[in-house]
């Protein structure tokens, strides 16, 4: 691993989805093998499918919902590829990043 300023890179990947994908989503989290996840609901934004506001309009599953996980990067590949698949048909966005963690074995 990468150290910079004692700290260890890792590889981050956000993302947002309907609310009814959002356990798809953490599943695919699990399969790779993710400690831990945040999951935020009712978020908004503007976006190809025009302006989301962060309410809820009848159930959770009709809001969006962002999604973080931190991960080695050598397990980033396998769910960048499912999130893809998940993607490929469902609206949503994923958005990949180096991090840098202080508590490595948090991610491990």
């Amino acid at each position: 691993m990468d150290e910079t300023f004692g700290l260890t890179q890792m590889t981050r990947v956000e993302v947002v989805v309907n609310g009814e994908d959002m356990s798809v989503v953490t599943e695919l989290f699990s399969e790779v093998g993710a400690r831990g996840f945040t999951a935020v609901s009712n978020v908004s934004g503007l976006g190809h499918s025009g302006h989301h506001q962060g309410r809820l309009l009848f159930n959770e599953r009709s809001a969006l919902t962002f999604l973080t996980v931190v991960l080695p990067p050598e397990r980033a590949g396998a769910l960048i590829d499912g999130l893809r698949g998940l993607l490929a048909n469902r609206s949503g966005v994923m958005l990949v990043s180096d991090t840098w963690v202080s508590r490595p074995e948090y991610f491990r």
